[in-house]
């Protein structure tokens, strides 16, 4: 069974009885602007944005940033966790254009944020959503959930909006098409008292822009510029929608991998550490016993085994001792080498010498935490796979929001 607990514009909100903490969000097929000035049903439509803000969830959701989503429940419909809304919707821009302009005139359509520009505005239909500044949504003391809205709750917002809008930005950019901008809103957990973010993400909560002409524009404004709504007029929108929702990238084109290469199996602790991170960043790991000094030329056949079939692939050398691994595998491949040594503490100050100076025409890096080592490999192929990049973001974020949360935690131990 399911109670009602809330209705806007373009869904309704069911309290789900029997899954205490979790609601259904339930899509219609009604489409608005300005407010609800203009509205029309658009047959179709409740399924369309339903399908793209699971997409864009997953995403998010598989990249690490927490969001209220937990599944897709039908085909207009999806389960989340129930969250008090925080009554702010937050808005960023890459590229200038719609009411930013009215309100900033001077400034041209097409001029670039770099960073991105963040705008807050207060969610209240009577008065058109006022624009708010930071200082005002500190005053509001806003309490939800149990939760009070002060500034590490903001500070935690406005980084989460870049993250997630930057995130979006990269996969949008694998289909050249220009994420402009978007708008989001957070909840607080009424069960764990987390800000996550919630409510949905479809085509009407942003712009975008195919090869970065606002003439091909894919989004709600073409609905909001129609001077008539025909029927002819509304399959063009319906169209529009449908192609954003079966865009957007989950499976990246481009795959990735790390080839780890130990000097010897006493080695493997170590390399299990940098294959669990790489797992973690979803990357394909395989580990290969080899002796650049005793066997080198093994070492080079099983280089070219990793050459051959076009895989972007980066090589880990883990050898003790005298490195021979990573300059020998760094002379002889085009492909990025990082040394990532095992130092013991009885000679570790002297080996890692054999790792950190090279003989001229050698570029392997050395990276001494095997975990670093992953991530810095998770790096370079993030360079052409969008869902690794997304991944490496989101840890960003979530390392930034740990220390603010800890730094908040202890203040409040201090008073």
């Amino acid at each position: 069974m399911a109670a009602k607990l809330n209705e806007g514009k373009t869904k309704q909100i069911f309290e789900l009885v029997d899954q205490p903490g979790l609601v259904l969000v339930q899509s219609k097929d009604q489409i608005t602007a300005g407010n609800a000035a203009r509205k029309d049903q658009m047959e179709g439509k409740a399924s369309i944005a339903n399908k793209t803000t699971c997409c864009v969830f997953k995403l998010l959701q598989e990249s690490g940033i927490k969001t209220a989503f937990v599944k897709q429940h039908s085909e207009t419909a999806f389960i989340a966790a129930h969250c008090e809304m925080i009554p702010i919707e937050w808005v960023c821009r890459r590229v200038a254009t719609g009411s930013f302009l009215k309100r900033n005139p001077g400034v041209k359509e097409g001029y670039r944020f770099s960073p991105l520009k963040m705008e807050m505005f207060f969610k209240d239909d009577a008065n058109n959503d006022p624009q708010w500044s930071e200082e005002q949504v500190l005053a509001a003391d806003f309490s939800l959930a149990g939760l009070t809205i002060g500034r590490c709750e903001v500070d935690i917002m406005n980084r989460s909006t870049v993250a997630i809008f930057e995130i979006l930005e990269k996969a949008w950019a694998t289909q050249n098409c220009t994420l402009v901008d978007m708008k989001i809103e957070f909840g607080v957990n009424v069960k764990t008292q987390e800000i996550v973010l919630a409510d949905v993400i479809d085509n009407d909560s942003w712009r975008l822009w195919p090869a970065g002409d606002r003439s091909q524009q894919k989004d709600k404004q073409v609905y909001r510029d129609l001077k008539e709504v025909t029927p002819e007029a509304m399959q063009m929108v319906k169209r529009n929608f449908e192609w954003v929702s079966e865009s957007l990238l989950l499976e990246s084109q481009a795959s990735g991998r790390v080839v780890v290469l130990m000097g010897s199996t006493s080695d493997m602790a170590h390399c299990e550490k940098i294959r669990k991170a790489c797992t973690s960043y979803g990357i394909h790991c395989i580990l290969r016993v080899t002796s650049a000094h005793k066997g080198p030329d093994e070492t080079l056949r099983i280089k070219a085994e990793y050459e051959g079939d076009c895989v972007p692939t980066v090589f880990v050398a883990v050898a003790g001792r005298s490195n021979g691994l990573g300059p020998v595998m760094s002379g002889n491949t085009a492909y990025p080498v990082i040394n990532c040594p095992p130092l013991t503490p009885d000679w570790g100050a002297q080996d890692v010498w054999s790792s950190l100076r090279m003989p001229s025409g050698l570029g392997c890096s050395t990276v001494l935490s095997p975990e670093a080592a992953a991530q810095f490999a998770a790096q370079i192929i993030g360079l052409n796979n969008h869902l690794v990049w997304c991944k490496l973001r989101a840890s960003m974020l979530n390392t930034w929001v740990s220390l603010k949360v800890a730094d908040q935690k202890l203040q409040a131990c201090s008073l």
